[in-house]
């Protein structure tokens, strides 16, 4: 178990998509820390498991339904959040995912099997671009008045592998994850005079909900796109939920990471280091 923080006792987060696999271990960890957590969902329902668990451990927290693509759906959130915890010092910008409309069936085009390129729908593809890249915008956009007036205020956004060189099969999601990139070196730079620090996460391959279908078969064996992730991950696993919580407890502690801002950290198990040879 990891030493408390004590700089991050006391402050409110707001994390989208908190219900997710990654975002709901941070939600629960921040919590241990005295963090006051706000977790965002398109349902309350699914954060209100994740606020019931921290509550139950002596923790502090709230779910608040919001869609992350409907401006007036944040600016509610943000009043909610307001009016119950008085401030945001944190923003952690995790809704995202990806859609089968927006995922070729093939790894190249000669491959010639399943939905190819050109049978992509753009309304699949915009959703997924959406929900991880102006999903992020927008919520930095809606909570960032009020966390220029916190003390020490930090945005963490999420990207990806897939950022870096892109992977076969999901183009939306690969050049949302590229763009997040991008924009987290603009706002950090925009910022900076200000003191709020804009940072991101590059997890590598982690088992999650929105992944577990191309990783996994039905009887839990690896299938084959598995297998070469883990033959370029030098680490040779995939990466479990709590492999984030240093890395971000580092981002998020002033007394750690103050003079850092505009970078994105992989976590990755070495994937990104490895040229295959």
């Amino acid at each position: 178990m990891l030493p408390i923080h004590e700089n991050l006792t006391g402050r409110v987060a707001v994390i989208t998509g908190g219900s997710g696999v990654l975002c709901s271990e941070i939600a629960r960890e921040l919590a241990r820390h005295g963090v006051k957590v706000a977790i965002l969902n398109r349902t309350a329902e699914k954060g209100q498991k994740v606020v019931d668990e921290i509550v139950q451990s002596g923790g502090t927290a709230i779910a608040i339904a919001a869609n992350v693509l409907d401006k007036v759906s944040l600016e509610n959130a943000r009043e909610i959040i307001l009016e119950s915890f008085g401030s945001v010092d944190i923003l952690i910008n995790g809704a995202g995912g990806n859609h089968p409309d927006a995922i070729t069936g093939p790894e190249t085009y000669e491959d010639g099997s399943g939905q190819s390129f050109f049978e992509l729908d753009p309304n699949g593809f915009s959703q997924v671009f959406d929900s991880n890249f102006i999903g992020s915008f927008l919520a930095s956009q809606v909570f960032g008045k009020s966390l220029l007036e916190a003390k020490a205020p930090v945005i963490i956004n999420f990207s990806s592998m897939s950022a870096y060189a892109p992977m076969t099969k999901v183009p939306a999601y690969s050049a949302a994850k590229a763009s997040i990139n991008n924009f987290t070196m603009w706002m950090a730079v925009h910022f900076a005079e200000k003191g709020l620090r804009v940072n991101a996460v590059a997890p590598g391959f982690f088992l999650t909900n929105q992944n577990k279908n191309l990783l996994l078969n039905e009887d839990g064996s690896y299938t084959a796109r598995s297998k070469k992730i883990i033959t370029g991950t030098p680490m040779k696993r995939f990466g479990k939920p709590e492999d984030l919580i240093g890395t971000m407890l580092w981002l998020l502690d002033e007394e750690y990471s103050g003079f850092i801002t505009g970078i994105t950290v992989p976590v990755d198990g070495g994937f990104l280091a490895y040229s295959g040879v």
